[in-house]
């Protein structure tokens, strides 16, 4: 990506992929970097907190980097700044909702004294030597959301950010199609538009729909209520509280990013709460439960989320009581559907009125469905389209999306995450690849987690670990006491006595046997003992347990 007079295009994240969305356009010496994202990992990343973007080549060409551009504050957008800035500091620019997400992770990481914020809006105008850059409004399930305009020497690229076209917004955030079609008259080289929903037909829902349903359930419940959303939709919380506020109800917040979000989004003026609305956990258990509600986190069904913890009756400071109300105001993210189910069994089980899916009205997408991306492709005119924010089938979907509004199959690109697109004199073609992969985060370490890691873990899963203590004369080499044989995660000992007297025997016998061979070295000693003892203990058991000799000399 350094030949001079040329715009060049990549996706750091984002592409074939739902989550860590970060992309590069680079013109000459410019570099401007729109949204660094994060995601949380599959079953497969054993102890894995977090996904982030490698940014190698960000560092490899820093004096170029010129800013980081942010559409919104939703956590695939903007979860891996902090990981970013540790590494880089660039200038990091976004709305005014969005910054104060974002310093709330800054203040985390401690890295609000070395960070450079500015506040945009749709109407800011960013110049650099050859890239200029506007925006537009757009609306999303979070306020200030932006789309991006970054005009260069080549042509104009435009960033939708994530979007839908709702009409009738609660926040009263339009989408600004006056903007964007003139946006499309002047000119669109490449168009990058997510493609999240590209497989529904039709119109997504308003947001405003949820909140007469959820103004009906708080009109019928007679006791308590426990309503679980995304944290980060703004939208729908103003629109629980009003209903809280209709049906005289104080609101509680359980969920370490619900408080988050509602403080910061209340001191920024986005939420309005009543003065005295808010009470404590502590405090609503003696409320009467028809004078309650409360907004908690886990609407995905996470394991340590708040109402993943009141549904198995383990949260600290609150309860849920049969006849209570409990909605889940969210649709399972493919692959949590198993998470969810088991939650909602455990909310019937203690005798509460479940509702929950979109089929009832308690959710809409915040994403565009198909005509909504056709309405974007229909205004923006591009003469070629980046689909991104989107797994295989949804970028290829919105191809056939394009064709179906007059686009050329061939001037609609599908790209992995590293593949540069390459425009120059008019003409795009995927022209090489930089470095995309990703950086896995666990606890404090970030990107210390290796391959052999990860299968060490696995197979621990799996199988347990066996060690075996050996205790040798550092005179002779002799075994002074009878091999300790440990167990976790693959046999219990005390009920295992007749599997492990052989392993004994076995581990002495091999002992011997190197000691006759005069096998000294210890790493030697190890590897034999461990194929001798994988062996074994697969005929018997056709089990694979990590095994780990440990030889002590005395």
């Amino acid at each position: 990506m350094d030949k001079p007079n040329a715009l060049r295009i990549a996706a750091l994240g984002g592409v074939q992929e739902i989550g860590k969305n970060m992309y590069i356009v680079q013109y000459a010496d410019d570099i401007v970097v729109i949204d660094c994202g994060s995601k949380f990992p599959d079953e497969s990343l054993l102890g894995v907190d977090l996904i982030v973007p490698d940014v190698s080549y960000l560092s490899d060409h820093i004096d170029k980097v010129r800013a980081l551009v942010v559409t919104h504050g939703h956590e695939d957008h903007i979860g891996g700044i902090p990981y970013l800035l540790k590494q880089l500091q660039i200038p990091v620019y976004a709305t005014k909702l969005t910054l104060g997400l974002i310093e709330v992770k800054l203040k985390e990481h401690k890295l609000m004294g070395s960070s450079r914020l500015h506040c945009i809006d749709a109407g800011s105008n960013l110049e650099f030597e050859s890239i200029t850059i506007a925006f537009f409004q757009t609306n999303h399930s979070i306020p200030d959301c932006l789309g991006v305009v970054l005009r260069t020497p080549e042509g104009t690229v435009v960033h939708t950010g994530d979007f839908k076209f709702d009409m009738s917004p609660v926040n009263k955030q339009y989408p600004d199609l006056h903007r964007m079609a003139e946006i499309g008259k002047e000119g669109v080289l490449v168009l990058l538009s997510e493609s999240t929903n590209a497989e529904r037909p039709g119109f997504s829902a308003s947001e405003a729909l949820v909140g007469l349903q959820i103004e009906e359930i708080f009109k019928r419940a007679d006791r308590r209520i426990f309503i679980s959303t995304f944290a980060s939709n703004v939208n729908r919380i103003q629109q629980i509280i009003d209903a809280a506020l209709l049906h005289n109800r104080k609101i509680v917040l359980l969920g370490r990013s619900m408080v988050t979000v509602v403080s910061v989004s209340t001191e920024l003026g986005y939420l309005k709460i009543p003065d005295g609305m808010l009470i404590p956990p502590e405090e609503a258990m003696s409320q009467p439960p028809e004078r309650t509600a409360v907004i908690c986190t886990g609407s995905q069904g996470e394991p340590m989320a708040a109402l993943a913890r009141l549904a198995s009756s383990s949260h600290r400071q609150m309860a849920i009581s049969a006849e209570d109300t409990v909605i889940i105001a969210a649709s399972p993210i493919p692959g949590n559907e198993r998470d969810v189910t088991r939650v909602v069994d455990n909310l019937y089980a203690l005798g509460a009125h479940v509702i929950y899916g979109s089929q009832n009205g308690l959710h809409v997408s915040g994403h565009g469905y198909q005509d909504e991306l056709k309405l974007m492709l229909t205004l923006m005119k591009p003469r070629y389209l980046f689909p991104v924010h989107g797994e295989y089938r949804m970028l290829h979907m919105h191809r056939k999306l394009a064709v179906s509004v007059g686009m050329d199959r061939d001037r609609v690109f599908i790209a992995n995450n590293g593949d540069v697109l390459e425009i120059k004199d008019g003409h795009a073609a995927i022209a090489g690849k930089i470095p995309a992969g990703q950086i896995l985060v666990d606890g404090l370490g970030i990107g210390d987690i290796a391959q052999i890691v990860l299968r060490d873990r696995k197979q621990l899963s799996a199988d347990g670990i066996l060690i075996a203590v050996i205790t040798l004369s550092k005179n002779d080499g002799q075994l002074l006491s009878e091999p300790d044989i440990i167990s976790r995660g693959f046999v219990y000992v005390k009920d295992s006595e007749a599997l492990l007297r052989p392993i004994r025997r076995l581990v002495e016998s091999t002992v011997d046997k190197m000691k006759e061979e005069k096998v000294s070295k210890w790493n030697v000693m190890k590897t034999t003992l461990k194929d001798v003892l994988g062996r074994y203990l697969y005929a018997e058991t056709k089990r694979r347990p990590m095994i780990l000799p440990i030889i002590i000399e005395v």
